[in-house]
């Protein structure tokens, strides 16, 4: 084996962890928009069919995370510690499984997705992508460190709405719904939306650990 072919194998694949990050990246913030636009369509076929979508993307999200996680297996050598890949990659389908969970949900128990906090929660949601995205394109270079940690911060002041949010429609359900059956079934809807918005956090509390250990 030539000295540059042995060099190869101990040289760090960023290009295949960044590559794989930033397609994450893209499909979770597409996930967000999905979830908004499915949330604000009445009607139960055509939001049937969003739902599918979201469906899609988030098994296409899985097969990027096992990419990732195959990778780690090959390469003993990585633009960041393992650790931090790992945790980055299964937060980050965290995300993508409550997006689409959420979403199901709404349809499985028929329940009307016009209601201001299901709305409001999917838009925060829909935002806390955004900012991933923003945050995870600037990680292969660390060039841009204030574009980086501003998106950081709107992802945590994007979950304090959401618990806000989260609280207030819980407050509403309890005081305006008779029917146990649908206070349940709203519950738990509301929950799960609130939990995406936590996953965003953690995603956001991995990149950060990752900057202050490399940046």
């Amino acid at each position: 084996m030539g000295l540059n072919s042995f060099a190869k194998i101990f040289m760090p694949k960023d290009k295949v962890f960044y590559n794989l990050f930033e397609e994450v990246a893209h499909n979770v913030q597409k996930m967000g928009e999905k979830l908004v636009v499915t949330v604000g369509e009445p009607d139960f076929e055509v939001r049937q069919g969003h739902i599918r979508d979201l469906e899609d993307m988030e098994h296409v999200n899985d097969e990027f995370t096992h990419r990732i996680f195959t990778e780690l297996g090959r390469n003993f050598i990585t633009p960041f510690d393992r650790e931090d890949i790992h945790y980055l990659a299964t937060a980050l389908d965290d995300v993508a499984d409550n997006i689409y969970s959420s979403a199901k949900k709404i349809n499985f128990y028929r329940v009307d997705p016009g209601d201001p906090g299901i709305k409001k929660l999917a838009g925060l949601i829909d935002q806390g992508c955004q900012e991933i995205k923003n945050a995870l394109l600037e990680l292969r270079n660390m060039k841009n460190l204030r574009k980086i940690t501003d998106a950081l911060v709107r992802i945590n002041s994007l979950e304090n709405q959401a618990d806000d949010v989260y609280d207030t429609s819980i407050q509403r359900l309890f005081a305006t719904e008779n029917d146990a059956k649908e206070v349940i079934k709203k519950r738990d809807i509301f929950q799960v939306l609130e939990i995406a918005t936590d996953k965003c956090e953690d995603v956001a509390n991995v990149i950060e650990s990752i900057i202050v250990k490399y940046a």
